[in-house]
């Protein structure tokens, strides 16, 4: 009698027992997950969400986006902050007929607004598309992606002006209270959701080559203001930050008063750009990389 035939053992076949495949069964059954002290550790949710695990969950964080932006390429990331709020112009001008037409005060005085602000939408999408043109014609080693929180407003124009000339753009989203998800322009295999804000703005920095700030709010303040305190104290490489808005950023932050008080240097002027053109932000980085 014949012996059935094995089929040789491949060198690099990586073999775990099918732990997620028992897990997706009993989802797929209607079984409520119970407490299971048999249950493999790395697939028990119940273990892996207790306060307890938070170190391990931090970990976690760090390493899946690392591991797949390794894998597809992504070296290098000029970051895009900047308001959520901040719609499209043609989401505007619609806006802006509607409130006129319910002859509603308040709404018409919103309306307006995001009408004044929506220009900034289109900036960011020519500057995304501006830096994904010039990657194009890069070596792979060689080439700038465009990475955002992966939301609407500022974040999606980047996003969509990386997609409108065909490159891939990473999108660094983050649970909230409020439903939010990802803009439909980030490239799905590089689309990340965090849970932790420490984790998310330590992946913004470990790529990014430039920072360019559009005007935003406590998000984008906080962001902003982290890479600016990494680079000041050598936490950091020195990168180029870019304050895209002049007038918005000089109303906002009045660094004069800083420095004549005396609780930064004068060099540290020199730590931020202000631009109110794609093109110049984009010069700005060329220039300090020698591009």
């Amino acid at each position: 009698m014949s012996k059935k035939k094995v089929p040789p053992q491949q060198l690099t076949e990586r073999r775990l027992a099918d732990a997620w495949a028992e897990l997706q069964s009993h989802a797929d059954q209607g079984n409520p997950l119970e407490p299971d002290a048999y249950r493999l550790a790395f697939a028990d949710p119940e273990f892996l969400l207790r306060r307890e695990s938070r170190g391990i969950r931090f970990q976690l964080e760090m390493l899946k986006p690392d591991l797949d932006q390794t894998e597809q390429g992504i070296d290098n990331t000029i970051v895009v902050f900047g308001s959520a709020r901040f719609p499209a112009p043609e989401d505007a001008q619609r806006a802006l007929a509607a409130a006129q037409k319910s002859g509603d005060p308040i709404e018409l005085k919103v309306a307006e607004r995001q009408m004044r602000n929506a220009h900034y939408y289109d900036q960011a999408r020519l500057f995304a598309r501006i830096v994904a043109t010039f990657s194009m014609h890069r070596r792979p080693e060689e080439r700038l992606f465009i990475a955002t929180g992966g939301g609407p407003g500022i974040m999606e124009a980047a996003n969509r002006g990386a997609h409108e000339v065909g490159s891939m753009s990473v999108g660094l989203n983050i649970a909230l209270p409020h439903e939010q998800s990802a803009n439909p322009y980030v490239t799905p295999t590089l689309s990340f959701k965090f849970h932790y804000f420490a984790l998310r703005k330590m992946h913004f920095m470990m790529r990014a080559k430039a920072l360019v700030a559009f005007p935003g709010g406590f998000g984008t303040l906080d962001e902003l203001f982290e890479v600016i305190t990494l680079v000041q104290t050598g936490k950091a490489k020195p990168v180029p930050i870019i304050l895209f808005g002049t007038e918005y950023w000089k109303r906002l932050l009045n660094t004069d008063v800083l420095l004549e008080e005396g609780v930064i240097s004068p060099e540290d002027m020199d730590l931020i750009t202000y631009v109110d053109d794609p093109q110049l932000a984009w010069d700005t980085i060329s220039s300090f990389y020698g591009l």
